[in-house]
């Protein structure tokens, strides 16, 4: 009888642990499909539409991307909506298509004026966003695009120039070529003046500027020594952050030269292949890609400013490495750069996935360590100095890196 209980005990027990077992298992199962129902972004699509799908939970209206209060026209927004629209030509999801259409909907009224923009400010950094433009205006034809990107491409020709040629930065920033501006202006004009200039010395005329413009921050911005360029340069030497002899600013900002080279290689797509500028801009591309490939830290990442890594303050950044993954990867598929840049960019763009993207439970993207902002002169003064460029804001999510990064993870199909 004894032996009769204590097997029953066992049976008992036995099946109790099963029962709670099964209940665990049953209940695991209930919260893992709970928790897959609450994703708003998979994880089996690729970076590329990953990261714009969490730009738009982010920033549900397009015109408030930079973590604006108020809609604004702007080159960050021009930035997202070029790789959206990138995303969109491979995915068609119409979520992404309806996000670029609506920026340029609420942004351009039916005159074609621009909201928020002005003309008579020459400010380089507004033109970016004329790219949305060219690539809806393909798509439906209407008439007040058009009419916008006239008025984009009259600042061009209006622009005001240094001595030699070069477009200012900003018309509040007299005799300066910024880095920047080069990728602002450059790819959006070429384009323009492909599509829509029909008289062929026009057209010649703005592609001859616009090769002019690298060839002049080449001559004037490029440090012999390291082969980086300086973020900026002043005709002038008047401002405090120029260099009284040179003109140029003090250091070598890492986005600085991002937007650089992304520059060269988008307008290499337009620039025609018998224009004798060409190969001195792949000429450019290839001394660029060595001078920012000898400073690439064993991470893959690149720092805050290029060639101060051991200094106290510095950091890994992320939009300058998103940006020269995006150049490397894009000129060695084109054949514009040698095949070893592709192992370049594949080595930055696992330090970008392993070290600064993260990943909420909802499956929303982050990218994290980005550069808020940099600039010179001002109000109040930027004085280009190191202790400058690394301490201005660090945030994630930066839409100067998420764009980037979007376009980095199309050209590595990542």
């Amino acid at each position: 009888m004894i032996v009769l209980k204590k097997i029953l005990v066992v049976v008992f027990t036995l099946f109790v642990t099963v029962l709670l077992s099964s209940c665990k298992n049953e209940k695991k199962e209930v919260n893992e499909a709970e928790i897959v129902k609450e994703k708003e972004i998979s994880d089996t699509l690729k970076w590329s539409e990953r990261m714009i799908l969490s730009e738009i939970h982010r920033f549900p209206k397009a015109s408030l991307l930079d973590f604006r209060d108020t809609p604004k026209w702007s080159y960050t927004n021009g930035l997202v909506l070029s790789a959206a629209a990138r995303v969109y030509e491979q995915t068609n999801n119409p979520k992404i298509y309806n996000y670029i259409y609506e920026y340029a909907d609420e942004m351009i009224d039916s005159a074609g004026n621009i909201k928020t923009y002005k003309l008579s400010n020459q400010n380089l950094d507004m033109i970016k966003s004329g790219d949305v433009l060219l690539y809806l205006y393909s798509k439906t034809k209407e008439e007040r695009f058009l009419k916008a990107m006239e008025t984009l491409n009259s600042q061009m020709e209006t622009q005001p120039k240094t001595s030699d040629g070069g477009y200012w930065h900003k018309k509040v920033y007299p005799n300066q070529m910024w880095l920047d501006g080069l990728y602002m202006a450059e790819p959006f004009h070429t384009k323009y003046a492909v599509d829509f200039i029909d008289d062929a010395d026009k057209a010649q005329k703005i592609f001859d500027d616009v090769v002019l413009q690298f060839d002049l921050i080449q001559k004037h911005s490029r440090d012999e020594k390291t082969g980086l360029l300086y973020h900026g340069w002043d005709e002038s030497k008047e401002q405090r952050w120029a260099n009284k002899e040179t003109g140029n600013s003090q250091h070598f900002w890492s986005r600085g030269m991002g937007w650089y080279g992304m520059a060269m290689v988008d307008v290499l797509d337009f620039l025609p292949e018998n224009h004798s500028g060409r190969e001195r801009i792949i000429t450019y591309l290839n001394q660029y890609a060595e001078a920012i490939t000898a400073v690439q830290h064993e991470t893959g990442l690149w720092y805050q400013v290029l060639d101060q890594g051991n200094r106290e303050g510095n950091y890994l950044e992320a939009t300058g490495t998103a940006m020269f993954v995006y150049t490397f990867a894009k000129s060695a598929k084109k054949g514009y750069l040698d095949a070893k840049y592709l192992t370049v960019a594949e080595k930055g763009y696992k330090g970008l996935i392993d070290n600064l993207i993260s990943v909420e439970e909802n499956g929303v993207v982050n990218l994290n360590k980005c550069c808020g902002v940099a600039g010179l002169g001002g109000d109040p003064y930027r004085d280009g100095s190191y202790e400058y460029y690394v301490n201005e804001i660090i945030r994630s999510n930066d839409p100067k890196g998420t764009g980037p990064f979007i376009m980095a993870s199309l050209e590595l199909n990542k």
